[in-house]
């Protein structure tokens, strides 16, 4: 390894690590210091450093929605802020380097002196972020019906808490004391950020630490060219849709041509739907991270995760489509459930170029739940997204009932589920044969069974309900998945009243099935199926 710095390959390699550590550190802070269990059980958060200008230099392994889209984001957000010492700016709006509102950003600048040499950022999933139904995850067609908006605005000035701005944003939650509790976690693990960073760079010099960054994304992007110069020369093209929008709007097509050239890819995503009235539509940060996750998966991983990674990646989104929504579009389940089809037509253009290595759709949804109550001195949220299955691939079966893909997070263990909610869980377990045979066969979905023992609002916002996940290379597609109240299908998308002793069942969609089995209908090995706009299949 050669290093365009005086850095060596070994100090090049701690100095990585080093950086790396402080984002450990930063979640494990956040973690231990959360009060929902959204955030300290789930894992719902991310934490990353950024360098001057808000390129990334490094993350925890969190979650790929929220580190890719502030990977893209971030230079915004930190230009023409009037930065100094002890600052912490504050967002969640969307459009301005958000990805959803429960979604909420904090960045702290962090100075050796007089010099600003980065910045700490973390950002976690508030369940209650001020919206009209619990959990903060509406059925919605505009921005302001998902809850509080926060534009980058300064939450703590030269190391002082603007408290009646704190005060603002918690009194429109249902429990001003719990959702302070998560933001002073939020601001400690920050705080925790820039005293590591800090010390890491005294060590070393303002100067020296800046170089090791710019060696550090010139190594990126050389392993990032050479792993990406293995995609043939061509344009790769592949369409799927999602199955609604929520609002009536059915069959949403995504499209996608990628574009590879010695190393260089396009991504271009005109063809897509316009943005649509439900809440399904996404900024374009949001598109992004989908699109990085799939190529960074491309890569050695051993590839530092900072922004040389991602320069030989373009992409691009009619302004006012569903990947580049235009305010006030409402965009809640965009961040969750359009960022994974992102992910699926992606992968399914990139299996036209790389067959041997692209596997089947995962679940291709985060089958979000959101649920509670707004009563006089009991009030409760809950919001989680519930594990399905992998595809299979040319290397073995899909995993069955894990997190793919854009999530990262853990479920809800039942003992604190039911300790922390009114609820009751009767079942949850493996949905068996629900992934699709193939040579390597998709994983299985899971069932997961609540019992309601007092009364509440419940939120659904799932997908792969109508339009299963596709196979490949001769493989079955995974089996839809259903919700179901007291035995009766619900659909993909909707809120609704529950009564105490009322059962919601919710199965999640198994993974596609890889390759043709033996002794089955013979394929070209090199099929690749999407869904077009009216439900026929492409070969």
């Amino acid at each position: 390894m050669v290093c365009s710095s005086s850095m060596d390959p070994v100090s090049l390699s701690v100095f990585s690590s080093r950086i790396e550590a402080v984002c450990d550190e930063m979640g494990a802070v956040l973690r231990r210091a959360a009060f929902s269990p959204n955030i300290k059980d789930r894992l719902d958060f991310s934490c990353a450093v950024f360098d001057p200008h808000g390129g990334l230099c490094a993350q925890a392994a969190h979650i790929p929605v929220h580190l890719g889209s502030m990977a893209y984001a971030m230079a915004g957000l930190v230009e023409g802020v009037d930065w100094a010492r002890g600052d912490m700016l504050i967002v969640n709006d969307p459009f301005l380097g958000g990805t959803h509102l429960p979604d909420v950003t904090l960045i702290a600048p962090v100075f050796l002196g007089d010099t600003c040499i980065g910045f700490v950022v973390n950002r976690a999933h508030h369940a209650d972020i001020g919206a009209h139904s619990p959990g903060s995850m509406p059925l919605s067609h505009r921005l302001d019906e998902e809850g509080l908006v926060i534009p980058p605005s300064l939450l703590m000035r030269r190391g002082t808490l603007d408290m009646d701005f704190l005060r603002s944003i918690t009194g429109v939650t249902s429990d001003s004391e719990h959702a302070a509790g998560d933001f002073a976690a939020q601001i400690s693990a920050n705080q925790t950020g820039v005293t590591r960073l800090l010390s890491m760079a005294a060590d070393m010099g303002a100067a020296e630490y800046l170089a090791g960054l710019a060696a550090l994304n010139d190594y990126a992007g050389r392993l990032a060219g050479n792993a990406l110069s293995s995609i043939p020369d061509g344009v790769y093209r592949f369409r799927d849709v999602l199955d609604d929008d929520g609002m009536g709007h059915e069959d949403i097509p995504i499209e996608v041509c990628i574009t590879a050239r010695k190393g260089m890819i396009s991504v271009d995503f005109d063809g897509t739907a316009a943005q649509v009235r439900g809440n399904v539509n996404c900024p374009i940060p949001v598109a992004a991270a989908a699109v990085y996750y799939v190529f960074r998966c491309l890569m050695p991983s051993h590839t530092p995760a900072c922004a040389g990674s991602f320069r030989p990646i373009s992409i691009s989104a009619p302004a006012g489509c569903l990947l580049n929504a235009r305010r006030p579009a409402a965009v809640a389940a965009g961040n969750v459930e359009t960022s994974s089809r992102v992910v699926d037509v992606v992968l399914g253009a990139l299996a036209g170029a790389l067959p041997d290595r692209i596997p089947a759709a995962s679940q291709g949804t985060m089958n979000n739940l959101a649920m509670g109550a707004r009563q006089a001195g009991h009030s409760w949220d809950y919001y989680e997204t519930l594990a399905g299955g992998m595809g299979g691939g040319p290397k073995g079966a899909g995993l069955s009932a894990v997190q793919s893909h854009m999530t990262n997070t853990l479920n809800t263990p039942i003992e604190v589920l039911e300790m922390e909610f009114p609820l009751r869980i009767h079942r949850y377990q493996v949905r068996n044969a629900s992934g699709g045979e193939g040579r390597n066969a998709g994983g299985n979905g899971l069932v997961r069974d609540f019992e309601f023992l007092e009364p509440a609002m419940v939120t659904l916002l799932s997908e792969r309900r109508r339009h299963a996940p596709w196979g490949l290379a001769g493989g079955q597609p995974g089996r839809p998945g259903r919700n179901l109240l007291d035995g009766e299908p619900l659909p993909g998308k909707i809120s609704l009243r529950v009564q105490p002793g009322q059962r919601l069942v919710l199965e999640t969609p198994g993974g596609g099935g890889w390759g043709t089995r033996e002794g089955a209908g013979r394929d070209d090995g090199n099929t690749v199926r999407g869904i077009s706009g009216n439900g026929d299949t492409l070969r």
